[in-house]
């Protein structure tokens, strides 16, 4: 199907293009339109406790997190002064009331109830503001009212939930508008030193930015579905970036390969043979005849390249999306999101892989390699070098002969990596993300400081039921508390650590009361997380019926997080290890490759564990990355890496696997399967890793702590799985496992046959002009007929040679085509009309010979020659038990077979 798409958009070039230039537009101008609807936070599990608590916060009883806070300072007044007091009063109180609901500040309450709102050295103080509106006007009405804020005589430092939301997203924009402007010249300078052609390299780039286009257009999409986080703007630049690239390198240089086999076995000379010629009309004839001489050479070339890689990177794709996939199992909306807005990237960045990029090919053809770098040339050293001696080539066969050694040491240091994870302490994000000068940060961390109980994070009870009494009100003097309330307070009070409880909301229309707790521990401590566990122990009822209790505050919902993640993992892990290994065993026929493939993707997302616990939470680069240790590492984001990551690994085994599994169904020797294809893969592979490395490692350099843990993470992940587990414990593992690496049960031989999706060397290669006749209805036996090269002066229409079987009467011996001419009729392939205007070989159809006991003997059996099963020789000899072939052509398996040396 994938060559067939590839001869297509050869055919329909500017077709394709113009419709790819008209969606890419549209797509560009729609997708800008997703950067209004992003939300913040998402972390939350919508059916937990904690996440109630928060949302009758906000409904009924008043949000303990102020939208907005502000924080004024004076050098030589304080807050009893009276000017202080007529300073931040008279500036609040003109603030617009469409705009600002509710304005708590020191001078609302009393002297006691009012110390919060003052520092230690009572020369600060801080005003809460509630805003009107939707938490989509609020962003708006902040920046409407945030000029009004500065007061006379003093300094005005500005924070809260609104501000925090608004730097943290335009942090995202300036991450990556940075990491774009550090990553592309380097990239660029890296795909012409990989390529070795200008042009070439520019081809990559233009796929990641139809990529990230796209990705923003269905991201856009997806927001009329559901709320879409901010982090999602760093997944689709991301990974959009990268796996274009990566796509791009595969199918670009398996199209340079094919052309340039095609035009060598053509005849058909590279450069501009044409201006060679004597005279214009002359050059203007021959350069004519050239191009369409060239025509079904590039048409050869790109549908063998859509075939291959083309398939390989379908198949890739789907695997990464596979993997993201597992986000959407979990309840948060920051992670099903990601995972959304991570399958959109991927699936565009596959289609401008295999219907973009060869397009540019078909257009260019051999302008491809138009800006050729010295090295690139025909006639340098690197490109006269035998391909079978490079450094991939002689690594592999190094591991062929020492695996155990090379497992030995992989092994060791992949636990080496591993082990800082086993101490791994989860957290939660906070302020601390956000870098060190900014000033939204600086007020959180100034009121912790400076005023008292600033760090303390109330712990919120909400008390709820038909039997709360509808007109009391806790905060009405004069109103008395029902003493089964008054009781549950003092329960709560009593509770060790514990040093206030009070009454902070009550609301009759959903018959529920608000206790706040405050206690001595940091929001983490593990006392504190027992306190939780306590309150949600407790128990209340009036008159005999039951009261329900909701627990929430910072504390809760990290505890309600890790649970629900826990509870979300297995089901992630078995869906996406499930599907991964359905998609791998319908790619490679195997059983074992694909389980093989899921445990080292595991060794390698253990590896970046291992280094972001040490890097983060140990702090260790800190100094190097400029961020803040917590002493924690935040649980979502070690979900999406390991999503990503997997995806990732994955994708490179397949690029990997393809090619061995290429070789293995050419040869049928395990250790030069995997030699070849570490020798045809390993440099790509590399250079793929290193290119991607380029991206992550410029948003490692971001602003913020999580996007740099990310980008730690997925590049710690990439240099070990392509440094490690790619080039040394695969070879090595498939090395023990010989030809069982391709085991197949019996039972499950038919179900591959199905839905097999191998990549085929069953395509004519780009100078494959001629596709030979169909064989003959009957022939003297199975699979008889090959094309032969004909003796110097003979005639190539002559019979074949007495000791081979002459075909029945009613099967006329086929004729060659003349190779002026166009061949029609049923005898004709339909691939030979795309090549019919290039030169013939001179070869003809004939029977082939039976083989003889002689050459039975001295010829091992090649159940896969000339791509279909031959019948077995026969002879009398013992037998014994190996791995061979399953009688449908797919897989293998164990049976008694005939021990060729035992004669």
């Amino acid at each position: 199907m994938l060559a067939g798409l590839g001869r297509l958009i050869h055919r329909r070039r500017w077709t394709s293009l113009v419709l790819i230039l008209i969606m890419t537009v549209l797509a560009g101008g729609w997708g800008l339109g997703v950067f209004a609807k992003f939300k913040q936070g998402g972390f939350e599990d919508p059916k937990a406790s904690s996440t109630l608590v928060a949302k009758l916060g906000a409904t009924y009883f008043g949000s303990t997190n102020p939208d907005v806070l502000v924080v004024y300072s004076s050098d030589t007044m304080t807050v009893d002064d009276p000017r202080y007091m007529a300073g931040v009063v008279s500036t609040v109180s003109r603030l617009p009331k469409d705009k600002v609901a509710e304005i708590i500040s020191y001078w609302s309450f009393d002297a006691k109830d009012a110390a919060p709102f003052a520092s230690h050295d009572k020369r600060r103080t801080f005003v809460a503001l509630k805003l009107t509106g939707t938490d989509a006007d609020k962003g708006p009405h902040y920046e409407a009212i945030k000029d009004r804020l500065q007061a006379p005589g003093l300094t005005a430092q500005l924070g809260g939930a609104v501000p925090l939301n608004i730097e943290f997203g335009t942090q995202v924009v300036t991450d990556i508008v940075q990491a774009e402007i550090i990553s592309m010249p380097i990239l660029l300078i890296l795909l012409v030193l990989v390529f070795g052609a200008f042009t070439a390299s520019v081809l990559p780039l233009i796929v990641a930015l139809f990529s990230i286009v796209g990705g923003l257009a269905v991201l856009h999409i997806v927001t009329y579905v559901t709320d879409v986080t901010s982090m999602a703007l760093e997944v689709v630049t991301m990974m959009g970036v990268g796996l274009a690239i990566d796509y791009s390198l595969f199918i670009v240089s398996r199209f340079r390969e094919e052309l340039e086999r095609g035009m060598k076995a053509g005849g058909v000379q590279p450069g501009k043979p044409w201006k060679r010629a004597p005279d214009r009309r002359q050059r203007k004839a021959e350069k004519k005849a050239y191009r369409r001489a060239l025509r079904p050479v590039q048409q050869g070339a790109l549908a063998r390249t859509m075939a291959t890689a083309g398939r390989t990177i379908a198949v890739s794709g789907i695997t990464v999306s596979a993997a993201l996939g597992g986000l959407l199992v979990f309840p948060q909306m920051f992670l099903r999101t990601i995972g959304l807005a991570g399958i959109a990237t991927v699936l565009v960045a596959v289609f401008g892989a295999v219907v973009l990029l060869p397009t540019m090919l078909a257009l260019l053809g051999t302008r491809v390699e138009a800006g050729r770098m010295p090295w690139r040339r025909p006639t340098s050293k690197r490109a006269q070098r035998d391909p079978d001696s490079g450094f991939w080539y002689r690594l592999g066969h190094s591991v062929m002969k020492r695996p155990l050694p090379y497992f030995a040491v992989t092994v060791v240091i992949l636990g080496v990596l591993f082990g800082p994870f086993l101490n791994v302490q989860f957290g939660s994000v906070d302020a601390r993300v956000l870098p060190k000068d900014s000033p939204t940060r600086a007020v959180v961390e100034l009121v912790k400081k400076e005023f008292p109980n600033g760090s303390a994070e109330p712990i919120d009870v909400v008390v709820s039921g038909d039997l709360i009494p509808r007109d009391w009100k806790p905060v009405r003097s004069g109103d008395n508390i029902p003493p089964y309330l008054q009781e549950f307070r003092t329960r709560l009070s009593e509770l060790p650590g514990v040093t206030q409880a009070q009454f902070t909301g009550y609301s009759g229309a959903y018959g529920g009361v608000r206790i706040s707790v405050t206690h001595k521990y940091e929001p983490l401590d593990q006392r504190a997380l027992d306190l939780v566990t306590q309150m949600r122990e407790m128990s209340l009822s009036k008159n005999g019926y039951p009261m329900h209790i909701d627990v929430g505050g910072s504390t809760a919902a990290q505890m309600d997080l890790m649970d629900a993640l826990m509870r979300s993992l297995p089901k992630m892990a078995a869906l996406v290890c499930l599907t991964t290994f359905l998609l791998l065993f319908m790619f490679f026929g195997s059983v074992v490759l694909p389980l093989k493939a899921i445990v080292m993707n595991v060794l390698s997302i253990g590896a970046s564990f291992g280094v972001i616990v040490w890097g983060f939470q140990y702090g260790h680069l800190a100094g190097l990355l400029d961020f803040t240790p917590t002493g924690s590492v935040e649980a979502t984001s070690m979900i999406l890496i390991l999503a990503v990551v997997f995806g990732l690994s994955m994708d490179y085994e397949v690029f990997l696997l393809s090619r061995i599994r290429e070789e293995w169904d050419r040869t049928h020797d395990n250790r030069a399967a995997v030699a070849v294809g570490m020798q045809r893969t390993g440099g790509i592979i590399t250079s793929a890793a290193l290119l991607f490395l380029v991206v992550i490692g410029a948003f490692s350099m971001a602003g913020l702590t999580v996007v740099k843990l990310i980008g730690v993470g997925m590049f710690v992940a990439v240099v070990v799985d392509a440094a490690l587990v790619r080039s040394l414990l695969v070879p090595a593992t498939m090395r023990f496992m010989g030809s069982a690496n391709w085991w197949l049960p019996p039972a499950l031989a038919g179900l591959h046959a199905k839905m097999d999706l191998r990549e085929r060397d069953d395509l004519p290669g780009a100078a494959a002009n001629v596709a030979p006749p169909r064989l003959p209805d009957e022939q003297p036996y199975p699979y008889a007929m090959r094309w032969e090269e004909p003796a110097p002066g003979a005639d190539p229409m002559s019979t074949p040679p007495a000791q081979t079987p002459a075909p029945p009467a009613q099967a006329p011996a086929p004729q060659a085509p003349a190779p002026a001419s166009r061949t029609n009729g049923a005898s004709a392939s339909p691939a030979f009309a795309d090549y019919q205007e290039a030169a013939l070989p001179n070869i003809t159809f004939q029977s082939a010979a039976p083989p003889t006991s002689a050459d039975s003997e001295a010829q091992p059996w090649s159940p896969w020659a000339n791509g279909q099963p031959q019948p077995k020789p026969t002879h009398t000899t013992r037998t014994k038990r190996e791995i061979v072939p399953n009688p449908t052509g797919s897989g293998w398996r164990w049976s008694t077979v005939e021990d060729n040396d035992a004669n």
